[in-house]
């Protein structure tokens, strides 16, 4: 793993990196945008997370470059006997930086957040279409254990 990488909660004047970063992924489908008119969504959507005592928005810096991100939730559940698991989702590599171990960089990260709060799993949906994805979480030492499902509602 690359020690050079730095894991940090995100910032406000990163959040046009991490919209960027988003729009160049194709597969994800979810109509991101680089257009700077498109920023002032993604700015309110960094306040509602950074207002969030459950959620948080990270970034891994590489030479001073936004080169990753991810966001956790700490959700408490009556199940598990009132347990708690952290939920890691949005994880994004540029591209061309990936095999660096930015990923692994930032899912360790999560995992010792984790252990920190207390919670009982770590858990993390993946695009079925993402089978490197798949691979790179399984050798981490995820399983796979549930389908997942959604409603698209907009």
């Amino acid at each position: 793993m690359n020690q050079d990488i730095e894991i940090r909660p995100a910032r406000r004047g990163d959040v046009a990196a991490i919209a960027a970063m988003f729009a160049q992924d194709k597969l994800g489908g979810h109509g991101d945008s680089a257009d700077p008119a498109d920023l002032p969504l993604y700015l309110a959507a960094f306040e509602r997370i950074a207002a969030s005592p459950n959620d948080t928005l990270y970034v891994a810096v590489l030479d001073g470059e936004v080169v990753g991100t991810f966001q956790t939730t700490l959700m408490t559940s009556m199940t598990g006997k009132g347990s708690s698991n952290l939920t890691i989702e949005a994880v994004h590599t540029l591209s061309d930086r990936r095999g660096r171990g930015i990923g692994e960089a930032m899912i360790r990260h999560a995992i010792a957040e984790a252990e920190a709060r207390g919670a009982r799993l770590v858990q993390l949906m993946s695009n079925a279409a993402r089978t490197d994805a798949h691979r790179f979480y399984e050798r981490l030492g995820f399983t796979r254990s549930h389908a997942g499902f959604k409603m698209k509602l907009r």
